[in-house]
């Protein structure tokens, strides 16, 4: 499956890292002019905010199903189809120069967001292991130098060509790196076609939807249409989770998402997002307050841009340094690292804020935290899902950022209503305000320093096995059979791993037993199929090929067996009961003339095991703990 590199890897980099960075652009390209939006458009100010609000939307919703059709049909295609969503939306908005055209455009640039974790994913797959970490850090930082650059940006082309060029200047963006990415970055070999959840992708959307309009609107809407739109959230979860546990293929693998490393790994992100964003909506306003606040410095949107700019070009700055400190830390310490220093720099932001130098410094602190983290969670997450998922189990972390961010928005919309202060007829936050969300910003820090500090910490291992070249990878599929062809009543896995040990990949099989999993091309591994309820079984196998067919015969199945003695009486007939310890049915059997019984190994755990004569009226009763092998129990009977 090896080919000739096409491109040199530093511009497949630079490629997808300036793709990000556009991307990234459209959460701030549009802050500096809601204040002319109303008067340019015709709306009123609470209409204009929508112009941020659906591309919040549209990310949150294309994200995660950008991302699960990227590992289906192609990480460098949705990237593409991404660049295409915000290039056309980029363009309706520049020519339509109307309300209708802003909000369909501006939903158009949402899709955008999805290109980040995809292209994190994409990075895994096509370089060499020494540089994935390097240009990992350097992907997902730019979140935070796209949303650092694009103030000044739009601000600039704002002021001396009129609003109309930001969207211009985004959509021919846009068009350069489609060319881009087409010429200088190949396709992922690791794909795992399958029939997409279309179900399940509605009905993430409907919950998402209600959700963040409820977030952004809880203060400005009606009681009544805002409980509305919870309970459509809480009937579409409802509906949602049990749909996603009984499909083949979801939409979201739930039973991979609540795992320890995906789910802590997650929560950290919601509250290193907070801080994140704490810094770009606060800072930014606090330095454009007048100086009659008591913390401001009166400056325009682009000198408010100049002064985040130093802090997103230290995420470049130190992306080699955070790509080596993750090859030697791993990155559950990084990220660990990470939050503890986006809470110092919150603390030295309130102790230190009486000048635009020691602002400019609190904000380089800043993005190195930022750095740091954002970096280690796509690691952490591509060391803990199967290689097949990578890009859908980025798209959900990137999900989780988006609902962050949107948190941080309200509740700073909510200060402006409830910790305000008025000047020349104009509202800004109190400076108790703003100390407020900065010891906010540092409690979060400190709090997704300690859930990382419970993600497992062989990760790192894991991605460096996995992340080889990945023009070498080679994709084995097929099914894993349980006895005579026995339906699981829970998935089955397949693990593989190369002859001395080292995990390369492994695979959750659906319903139907089928999985997919992505080696390291051609060569001799080790794979180990298991099932709850069945012994495992091993193989060594020979993979040739770059697409390999292969099932997995799983033959023995556990039991708890044993007999059942009585100094009195018959055996035969004699009716076996077993209850869970707090008193569920599990099973019942009946023993044969001998008093043998046999039944399936339930989960492990305590249970009482009771046997009955209901010819003679006579029972016995015992406890025992079932573990995870086959167990032989012996109900002996004193009377």
């Amino acid at each position: 499956m090896a080919r000739a590199k096409r491109v040199p890897v530093s511009l497949t980099v630079a490629v997808l890292a300036f793709s990000g960075m556009a991307a990234s652009l459209q959460f701030t390209l549009t802050i500096p002019l809601l204040h002319a939006m109303p008067d340019l458009l015709d709306v009123s100010p609470n209409d204009a905010s929508w112009i941020i609000t659906i591309t919040l939307l549209a990310s949150a919703i294309a994200t995660p199903i950008l991302s699960r059709m990227a590992d289906m049909y192609g990480k460098r295609r949705m990237i593409v189809v991404a660049l295409a969503a915000m290039t056309i939306g980029s363009f309706v908005v520049a020519v339509g120069e109307s309300y209708p055209t802003m909000i369909v455009g501006r939903g158009l640039q949402g899709f955008a967001q999805s290109l980040i974790p995809i292209g994190i994913s994409l990075l895994r797959d096509l370089l060499p292991r020494e540089r994935v970490g390097s240009a990992v850090a350097l992907m997902s930082g730019t979140l935070g130098i796209g949303a650092a650059v694009g103030m000044t940006l739009s601000g600039a082309l704002y002021e001396w060509f009129g609003w109309e060029s930001v969207f211009w200047f985004s959509g021919l963006a846009g068009l350069t790196f489609i060319i881009g990415v087409l010429l200088a970055v190949d396709e992922s070999p690791v794909r795992a076609p399958a029939r997409f959840d279309i179900a399940g992708a509605v009905l993430l959307s409907v919950i998402l939807t209600a959700t963040l309009v409820v977030i952004s609107k809880v203060g400005s809407w009606e009681i009544t249409v805002i409980a509305a739109l919870i309970g459509v959230a809480l009937v579409g979860i409802a509906g949602w989770v049990p749909l996603e546990l009984r499909v083949s293929n979801p939409m979201v693998d739930l039973r991979t998402a609540v795992k320890r490393p995906v789910l802590l790994a997650n929560l950290s992100t919601l509250f290193a997002t907070g801080a994140f964003m704490v810094n770009m909506l606060v800072t930014t306003q606090a330095v454009q307050a007048p100086h009659g606040t008591g913390y401001g410095f009166g400056l325009s949107v682009v000198g408010a841009g100049l002064v985040m700019l130093p802090g997103g070009l230290v995420v470049v700055a130190i992306a080699p340094l955070t790509g080596a400190l993750m090859n030697r830390w791993g990155g559950r310490r990084v990220l660990v690292a990470g939050n503890i220093v986006l809470a110092l720099a919150y603390v030295f932001r309130v102790l230190f804020a009486d000048s635009l130098f020691t602002v400019v410094a609190g904000t380089m602190l800043i993005g190195v935290g930022t750095a740091m983290t954002f970096a280690a969670l796509p690691t952490i997450l591509m060391g803990a899902v199967p290689l097949t998922e990578t890009a859908a189990a980025n798209g959900i972390n990137a999900l989780v950022r988006s609902l962050a961010m949107s948190i941080c928005s309200g509740f700073l919309a909510l200060l402006a209503t409830t910790m305000s202060v008025s000047l020349d007829g104009h509202q800004f936050l109190s400076a108790p305000a703003i100390q407020l969300c900065f010891w906010l910003a540092s409690a979060c820090g400190l709090i997704g320093a300690a859930i990382a500090g419970f993600i497992p910490a062989d990760t790192r291992r894991r991605l460096e096995t996995a992340a080889q070249n990945g023009r070498e990878q080679a994709l084995i599929r097929g099914r894993i059979i349980l006895g005579d062809d026995v339906v699981p009543r829970h998935p089955a896995i397949v693990t593989f791993m190369n002859l001395d040990g080292t995990p390369v990949d492994w695979s959750r099989a659906d319903l139907n037993g089928r999985y997919s999993a992505a080696l390291r091309g051609a060569g001799r591994y080790l794979a180990v199929a298991n099932a709850v309820g069945w012994a495992p079984q091993t193989y060594v196998i020979d993979v040739a090929d770059a697409e390999t067919e292969w099932d997995a015969a799983i033959s023995e199945q556990l039991s708890l067996s044993g007999y059942v003695t009585r100094p009195t009486g018959s055996v035969d007939g004699i009716i076996v009961v077993l209850y869970r310890a707090e008193g569920h049915f599990v099973s019942s059997v009946r023993c044969d003339e001998g008093g043998r019984y046999r039944m399936q190994l339930p989960p492990t755990g305590p249970y009482v095991l009771t046997a009955i004569d209901p010819d003679e009226a006579w029972a016995h009763s015992q406890k025992i703990h079932v573990g995870v092998q086959s167990t032989s129990v012996e109900i002996v009977a004193t009377t």
